[in-house]
């Protein structure tokens, strides 16, 4: 379903991007363009990987593996039914594996043996790590008017108000913090492309590009989902809570 839904932004994304630039965008394969990006998908995944001279070839190729394992570990969160009320550490869950994808970075940007990679993955670790501190604060204002750190707490409070209309400054901070935490502009800093060509992901190339591609648009839309549960009330099980969803994404799509 996930893989189903990265699927789905990238085209929502193109389309956008298309219509702002006053053209039509991918309209070939399918009805509208609606299968292409299942046909990017399949050409990325057939086309060749080339292996590099004096690179640490482990770390090469695990490391887009954890970055990708690290963010569908986060769609755990998800409340979808209220037997998910028993984990009731969510919020540090969530904040753990925020700070150990720092870590898939690293090794991506240090395994590939090129300035360009190394240098962009110290930009986006530092940038990381700077935001996670102020994010965490900010969640811990949230934390005590719930009283707990679990994520069906955000839903239970919110039942008659929703939290935007007592944290309106907080919300656009956690805002801009989740556009800095998925790279989207204007913090793209780490794909510089005057600088660092196309950042710490410049050595990569097929089913290993695909994996860093995916974790990307996947952190994209657990950021979106993550907003609207602590701000908006977002109950997985309510067809409201999917148009709530598409409003942000398409908010995080006209900001770039």
């Amino acid at each position: 379903f996930i893989l189903f839904s990265v699927a789905f932004i990238t085209f929502f994304e193109r389309k956008i991007l298309g219509y702002i630039q006053d053209r039509k965008s991918v309209n070939l394969v399918g009805i509208i363009g609606m299968f292409q990006p299942f046909s990017d998908g399949i050409k990325l995944l057939f086309k060749e990987s080339s292996m590099l001279n004096k690179f640490n070839f482990m770390l090469f190729m695990l490391a887009p593996l954890l970055n990708f394992f690290i963010i569908v570990m986060l769609y755990m969160l998800l409340p979808y039914y209220s037997l998910m009320d028993w984990f009731n550490l969510g919020l540090l869950y969530f904040l753990s594996l925020l700070s150990l994808n720092v870590l898939s970075v690293i090794m991506i940007g240090w395994s590939s043996n090129s300035g360009y990679s190394f240098l962009s993955s110290i930009r986006m670790v530092a940038q990381m790590i700077s935001y996670e501190i102020s994010l965490m604060l900010l969640l811990l204002s949230l934390m005590i008017s719930g009283e707990s750190f679990s994520m069906m707490m955000f839903m239970k409070v919110q039942k008659f108000v929703w939290l935007m209309s007592c944290y309106l400054l907080v919300s656009g901070l956690v805002f801009i913090i989740f556009l800095a935490e998925s790279n989207r502009v204007p913090f793209d800093f780490i794909e510089g492309e005057s600088e660092l060509v196309s950042g710490f992901n410049i050595e990569y190339g097929s089913g290993f590009f695909t994996f860093i591609f995916v974790a990307e648009y996947l952190s994209i839309l657990m950021m979106c989902y993550l907003f609207i549960l602590f701000f908006f009330s977002g109950n997985l099980l309510c067809m409201n809570f999917y148009f709530k969803l598409m409003l942000i994404i398409y908010l995080y799509m006209m900001i770039r």
